[in-house]
């Protein structure tokens, strides 16, 4: 029988990685793109919009089309013929209008449709991106400009064009934000440190709460030794790595297909799951391949990036201010295992069995799921990626030498399995 400690050791594990999942997704819809321009007289936005989405009404609580109730709506409108979708958008044009807060001091302004594009049906795995454009005159002895839209439209990168000197302004805009009073003469332009701010919380929140994937590697290298030394040393390999492939990756010089990419993200969760269960302690060799990981994360990173493009004219403020952002999520993630677990049962005998094995099991089997799933572009159920963790226990805990403790050996895959379990469920169910 396992004594109360020993129960409080578990449940807090199983707390860590609760609060670790809460809002993680590791696929989240992209955010929309806005950029405004004023033209003789005039105003108009460009809008990079996934129209499919916006019809059907998957809301940003739904970072993937497939956990939204009105998936099949979707799946329908994803597979319409280019003038078939424009008659919905036609139908659902009042709606988004509405949606909109565009205008300055002297009040809202007026606006139509301009134009509406929409791609041929391609992939349909893949979402396509439209085009639309919205404006109106403006008004009389206008300004300035504000732009923010709806909450329920999710999050959107509100951008002006550049000016000669390749500067402007870019925010990126959740929860209904909006934007700053923007010169309708031009000159809109972003300081470095306005940059540094929005680029350092964009940084973060793609840790905390999108990023999933990179919050359980991280948990990995965690689990493994609470010594902070070590840890440090595995931390510092990854930023180093990750650093370079993001800058790299940022200015071009480096394009790997996400395809690539995210299968081999998950497959190196996974080997740091394994290792937890096979090494007893952190070996001189395992910065180095923690190095190499960080290289394959530093991709994921820029891909991020790719999707909504720096503040014009301010790279260099950008790519920092996102990368310490992402430091800053990992190191929020450290601190909060740390006093959940670390500080209170860390040098507990059965703390390695009983919170390493399960909640590095749980990873391994979790993330070998993503690897089959991004891999074969297939949706594994829930009980298959169960099934995962269990046989990947069974073989990890008999090459241990476990078998003579079956009754340990079934605890401990009993609960990877339902932290497994909660893992799953809680990246569909909560935003």
């Amino acid at each position: 029988m396992l004594r109360a400690p020993r129960i409080l050791g578990q449940v807090a594990a199983l707390i860590c990685l609760v609060f670790m999942a809460v809002g993680a997704k590791a696929h989240e819809i992209r955010p929309g793109l806005a950029e405004v321009s004023f033209p003789d007289g005039r105003w108009q936005i460009a809008f990079m919009l996934n129209l499919e989405a916006m019809i059907a009404g998957v809301g940003p609580e739904h970072e993937d089309t497939d956990d939204s109730p009105v998936a099949a709506a979707y799946n329908d409108l994803r597979a319409m013929e280019p003038a078939a979708l424009k008659a919905e958008w036609e139908r659902f044009a009042p709606r988004f209008l509405d949606g909109l807060n565009i205008g300055g001091p002297e009040g809202d302004w007026p606006r139509e449709t301009v134009s509406v594009i929409t791609p041929a049906v391609g992939d349909v795995d893949i979402a396509r991106d439209s085009f639309v454009t919205i404006g109106g005159a403006l008004p009389e002895g206008a300004t300035e400009m504000q732009f923010s839209w709806s909450s329920a439209f999710g999050a959107v990168v509100f951008r002006t064009e550049a000016n000669e000197n390749g500067e402007g302004y870019s925010a990126y805009l959740t929860g209904g934000e909006a934007s700053a009073a923007i010169p309708v003469a031009g000159g809109a332009v972003m300081s470095a440190g306005e940059a540094f701010l929005d680029y350092l919380w964009v940084g973060f929140e793609h840790i905390l709460p999108l990023g999933l994937d990179h919050i359980l590697f991280v948990i990995g290298l965690f689990l493994l030794s609470t010594a902070l030394r070590p840890l440090l040393i595995q931390i510092t390999a990854f930023t180093l790595a990750h650093t370079v492939t993001l800058a790299l990756g940022a200015l071009g010089y480096i394009s790997i297909p996400g395809s690539i990419v995210e299968p081999l993200i998950a497959l190196s969760i996974t080997a740091v799951a394994v290792e937890n269960v096979l090494s007893d302690r952190l070996h001189r060799w395992r910065p180095v391949v923690v190095f190499l990981f960080g290289l394959l994360h530093g991709l994921g990173f820029a891909g991020v990036l790719s999707e909504f493009g720096f503040a014009p004219g301010q790279f260099v403020a950008s790519l920092v201010a996102f990368n310490i952002g992402v430091e800053i999520g990992q190191l929020v993630v450290i601190a909060i295992c740390f006093l959940a677990v670390g500080l209170w049962f860390g040098k507990r005998d059965w703390y390695r069995p009983w919170i390493v094995f399960p909640a590095s099991l749980a990873i391994g089997g979790y993330s070998f799921g993503w690897f089959i799933e991004r891999s074969l572009e297939v949706e594994l159920p829930v009980y298959a990626v169960m099934g995962l963790t269990v046989a990947i226990g069974l073989v990890l805990l008999s090459a241990k030498g476990w078998r003579e403790k079956a009754g340990e050996m079934v605890g401990i895959l009993a609960l990877a399995a339902a932290l497994t379990f909660i893992l799953r469920h809680l990246e569909g169910m909560i935003p």
